[in-house]
């Protein structure tokens, strides 16, 4: 969970909406566009469907946002990190170099749960694998964090002695020797895998700083 004093700034970056509809998730947006759902009962007892979008192209300038909608219309827009303010509590919207790590729903009573992804979404044909055969989906999580340990445990050595011998920083603290040598073919493999196993656990709203930030994910 966010810090309160991050949800705040999160919250003060949040701007109106221009009341548009909602866009039907189309078939060739799963790795270009996340869709996230929340159903919760309105004081009035009629039940309201918000909905954030993400489009991880970014706009016209680049900036990715988080548009927030009730029952298709939009509400709002904000810059990621996003915190809106929703009935009975906030929506909390992060990203990573490789999709979103975080969209849930944080109550006003601290209780929080995950924003259920739209079923024509990547999100969503994860979350169905995961309904459907549970093992299998367990073994994928697993492989993902395999392979990025591996790509951690290979690659860092390698990055350290680069870094080591960059003139100013050698003059500075000395050069570092690595231990592994990998022929490019395979230090190329090593990342290419990696960013896949990053993916797949963006799918699935996992996020661990070491694992999945490691030196590719840009966001801060």
């Amino acid at each position: 969970m966010a810090s309160e004093s991050s949800r705040r700034r999160a919250a003060r970056r949040a701007k109106p909406g221009d009341g548009h509809e909602l866009q039907r998730y189309r078939w060739w947006q799963p790795f270009s566009r996340s869709l996230f759902h929340l159903r919760i009962v309105g004081p009035d007892g009629v039940l309201q469907t918000w909905s954030v979008d993400v489009r991880h192209g970014g706009d016209e300038n680049g900036v990715v946002r988080a548009q927030l909608y009730r029952d298709g219309v939009n509400q709002a827009r904000s810059k990621l990190p996003a915190a809106f303010a929703v009935t009975g509590g906030v929506i909390e919207v992060a990203a990573s170099g490789y999709g979103l790590k975080r969209c849930h729903y944080v109550a006003d009573d601290g209780t929080e749960r995950a924003l259920s992804p739209d079923a024509s979404s990547a999100e969503g044909w994860r979350a169905r694998l995961h309904r459907r055969a549970p093992g299998v989906s367990r073994a994928i999580g697993a492989v993902s964090i395999f392979v990025l340990v591996v790509a951690l445990v290979l690659g860092i050595p390698q990055i350290i002695e680069q870094i080591t011998h960059i003139p100013p920083v050698a003059d500075a603290i000395g050069t570092f020797e690595s231990p592994i040598h990998l022929p490019a073919w395979l230090n190329i493999s090593l990342v290419v895998g990696a960013l896949v196993a990053s993916t797949e656990r963006a799918l699935r709203l996992r996020y661990n700083w070491l694992l999945d930030g490691g030196f590719f994910d840009g966001e801060d």
